[in-house]
């Protein structure tokens, strides 16, 4: 996968991109990353990407020009089409679900903003996903477009060292993940679950999944309007709400 990233901050991705997981995946090959300065494909004589918007109103608004030729110019660097995703506070809020749909794709592009927003004809003619990190306003695309190729990178095979790790996590399964221990067995007094220790994998699947109830009851009830429950699963967990009401 190619992941290629506009922006007017390029050395905000210097650090990311250069360690951990992303680092290692680019250097096995499984990814590249461009990170482009698309202030590079202005066409004014100052390098302006910005103006003032028509009609008035504070702020500066990112023009058309140097983004249309940017993503052009990287289109052409491949056969496929790719995914041109604006990072703005009025997109889809994003998830574990489109992190696996951008997963399968060949080429992302994303586009980071700054100022007051972008030409709505760079929204309208360019971009086939627009997508928001959450319910709140950052300066600038940057750190959601950090958020994305991580997100999207570890989903990629070979990019962990686990293959089971990723779809085990927390959101893959549809549920927050179940508690996790390691040595030693224990430490101040706390002790690590007996059925962890017993070697009863079948037994200790099934207290991770109804721990992975538990902790979403808890955490993110909302989540649990969109899983498939056996009866078994609908019987514990009205049980944990009968706990609850009576404590």
């Amino acid at each position: 996968m190619n992941i290629s990233i506009l922006t007017l901050f390029p050395e905000m991705f210097t650090g990311v991109f250069g360690q951990s997981i992303l680092n290692s995946a680019a250097e096995k090959g499984i990814v590249s990353f461009d990170v482009v300065n698309f202030r590079d494909y202005s066409k004014d004589k100052h390098q302006r990407v910005d103006d003032y918007p028509y009609g008035g109103g504070g702020g500066m608004v990112l023009t058309p020009q140097p983004m249309f030729d940017a993503v052009e110019d990287l289109k052409h660097r491949t056969s496929g089409e790719p995914r041109v995703v604006l990072l703005c506070p009025q997109g889809e809020v994003y998830t574990q679900q489109k992190a696996e749909e951008f997963a399968r794709e060949e080429q992302l592009i994303l586009l980071c903003g700054h100022y007051e927003g972008y030409d709505e004809r760079i929204r309208q003619e360019l971009v086939t996903d627009e997508v928001s990190i959450g319910d709140y306003v950052l300066t600038g695309g940057e750190i959601g477009a950090m958020a994305i190729a991580d997100s999207v990178t570890r989903l990629l095979p070979g990019a962990l060292g686990n293959e089971t790790s990723a779809v085990t996590d927390s959101h893959s399964t549809g549920l927050l993940e179940h508690p996790h221990y390691t040595r030693p067995s224990e430490f101040r007094g706390m002790a690590v679950p007996d059925i962890l220790l017993s070697g009863h994998h079948k037994n200790i699947e099934t207290w991770r999944r109804r721990e992975a109830l538990r902790r979403t009851l808890e955490r993110r009830p909302d989540m649990l309007e969109n899983i498939q429950l056996d009866d078994e699963e609908r019987s514990f967990l009205q049980n944990l709400k009968n706990e609850k009401e009576s404590s």
